[in-house]
């Protein structure tokens, strides 16, 4: 590892407090047009980073791939990171179920609700962590369903050796056109790839783009269809998919956000200090650049900031 080598970032978004800037948001960006040309980029797009849970709908096409057959709503909580409500845990619960398991069958770590009331009345209902509740569960489960199909050992459905991990791989290396160099292991116990912005990008466009039909399209279409399986209420990625017709949006932790829209145009971001508040407001600007209507973004792309209750100032992203 060599700690005096860093990916050359830029300003992406800053939040000012009265007549002053307070904050300023670092990061890398890449905005590809629908031919699959960078329209713009800032920072380093070409650096590796970890997409996170932005993997997630990569990882769900290398499912459906794999013969796994399930209904839209469960396909779109395989692609989410979600808030852990009540319907998240069921539809969960669901597709665990219609292939024979149960969730003491899950492999992945335990936690809390990840969405903020969410989390709230759980604690209130008296319950703890646990691998349902935990906002990757829906992958989990999707995964084990999988296995079953083909009759592949579930025990061991997260070691890298594991088939259903192999084709994963050769997936997120197909969609992306990248080569995994660099792998580690994710916070809910699934393998992590080091891949660019622009490998990113290039990954969600094709989603968009393919063929109705194509695992690739099932999986975008899901998501689309499902905005808040994919995220939950309240959370920005699920309001731009219902704001924005035809668009296809996943965060990851460490300040990740991937985008893609309906005619392809696509954008992925990284804020540099993995601070999750300037994703969606350094988003927009390439949104706007890339064409999509400034009135269907507004609710995105400023959060005030207070100070004793009133509104003093707000976080922007910086405009190209």
């Amino acid at each position: 590892m060599n700690l005096t080598q860093f990916p050359a970032h830029e300003p992406l978004a800053v939040q000012t407090r009265g007549a002053m800037v307070e904050s300023v948001h670092f990061g890398s960006l890449v905005a590809l047009d629908a031919g699959g040309d960078s329209l713009l980029t800032r920072g380093e797009p070409a650096a590796r980073i970890y997409p996170r849970s932005a993997l997630k709908p990569l990882m769900a096409v290398a499912m459906l791939r794999a013969g796994l057959e399930i209904k839209a709503e469960h396909l779109a909580l395989a692609a989410a990171s979600h808030s852990g409500a009540a319907g998240h845990q069921r539809v969960a619960a669901e597709i665990l179920a219609d292939a024979g398991l149960t969730p003491e069958d899950l492999g992945n770590s335990t936690d809390l609700p990840y969405g903020v009331a969410e989390r709230a009345q759980w604690l209130c209902d008296g319950h703890g962590p646990t691998q349902l509740a935990q906002n990757c569960s829906g992958k989990h489960a999707a995964l084990l369903a999988t296995c079953v199909v083909n009759g592949w050992p579930l025990d061991s459905y997260l070691d890298p050796a594991h088939p259903l991990m192999a084709l994963i791989r050769d997936t997120v290396a197909e969609l992306t056109g990248e080569d995994l160099t660099e792998i580690s292991t994710d916070g809910c116990g699934t393998e992590v790839f080091a891949l660019s912005l622009t490998g990113m990008a290039r990954a969600f466009a094709r989603l968009v783009a393919a063929a109705p039909g194509t695992p690739e399209r099932q999986v975008a279409d899901a998501m689309r269809a499902h905005p808040n399986m994919v995220a939950g209420e309240n959370r920005d990625v699920s309001a731009l998919m219902e704001a924005v017709p035809g668009l296809l949006a996943k965060d990851g932790f460490e300040g990740i956000q991937v985008i893609a829209l309906a005619d392809g145009g696509a954008v992925a971001l990284k804020i540099s200090d993995g601070g999750d508040r300037a994703r969606m407001p350094a988003a927009v600007p390439a949104l706007l650049a890339l064409g999509v209507d400034p009135a269907l973004l507004g609710r995105f792309n400023e959060l005030t900031v207070l100070g004793g209750g009133h509104p003093v100032g707000s976080l922007q992203g910086i405009p190209y």
